[in-house]
């Protein structure tokens, strides 16, 4: 049986760091899901300007029909995506049972973060956007909320030891 994790919440949470590490720990597939996103909706966001659901919605199924195909052949992936709002993570998880694996902080913290990175398409004054469409994990979405506070290697071992415990493999 495969297994299907998606690191998700607002751009410069570290959401391509996690997804690596887990990928690299667990021998999943990783896809980044930025690398979905049409040129259209990368131009409008290299140009401060939000993506709205009409711009997300093939994205996102792009990203379901990926993880698909690979758990047709067996494969088990973990994905890096924002997933921000409720609607959006239903889906990614069509036909699939998928760990959300939620990074959280504050909007400092992610905005100073943010700020240091080099060549990231989305600025950061797109971040407040991200915050004002982002909804929590529900009680009935199988997920966790992992803390970003301290430094990668710590978010790291929080992220591993959440997908260890949806595993029962800890």
């Amino acid at each position: 049986m495969s297994t299907h994790i998606i690191v998700m919440g607002v751009s410069g949470c570290g959401k391509t760091t996690v997804a690596q590490a887990l990928a690299d720990k667990f021998g999943f597939e990783m896809a980044e899901g930025d690398d979905f996103h049409p040129k259209a909706n990368v131009d409008k966001m290299s140009h401060g300007i939000p993506l709205n659901d009409e711009d997300r919605w093939p994205w996102l199924k792009i990203i379901n029909q990926w993880m698909r195909d690979q758990d047709a052949k067996g494969v088990s992936t973990v994905v890096s995506c924002s997933a921000l709002k409720r609607a959006y993570r239903d889906v990614l998880r069509q036909d699939l049972d998928v760990l959300f694996i939620h990074l959280v902080g504050s909007e400092d913290l992610i905005g100073s973060r943010m700020r240091q990175r080099k060549g990231h398409y989305m600025p950061v004054s797109l971040l407040p956007s991200q915050f004002a469409d982002l909804e929590p994990l529900q009680p009935d979405e199988t997920g966790c909320e992992i803390d970003i506070s301290g430094s990668p290697e710590q978010v790291e071992e929080r992220a591993l030891e959440a997908a260890q415990k949806y595993m029962g493999t800890d």
